[in-house]
């Protein structure tokens, strides 16, 4: 299974979440705290806290699109 992650910035509201639930996918920048984004298409074994940070995103600037 594949999975690309989408990420909508400007909805963005730094809360954090992302980075603290999959720090190998997200990160967020110092002066503003929006998150960034670091691997688009993650392996396999980010997959589960991936969906995680998608659910925890309180502005559902989160996208997943997952193919078999």
């Amino acid at each position: 299974m594949s999975m690309r992650v989408e990420f909508d910035e400007p909805k963005c509201v730094a809360a954090g979440q992302c980075a603290m639930v999959a720090p190998a996918v997200f990160d967020q920048r110092d002066d503003d705290g929006v998150a960034v984004l670091l691997d688009a298409e993650p392996g396999p074994e980010h997959h589960d806290e991936v969906r995680e940070a998608a659910a925890a995103c309180p502005a559902a600037a989160i996208r997943l699109v997952e193919q078999q």
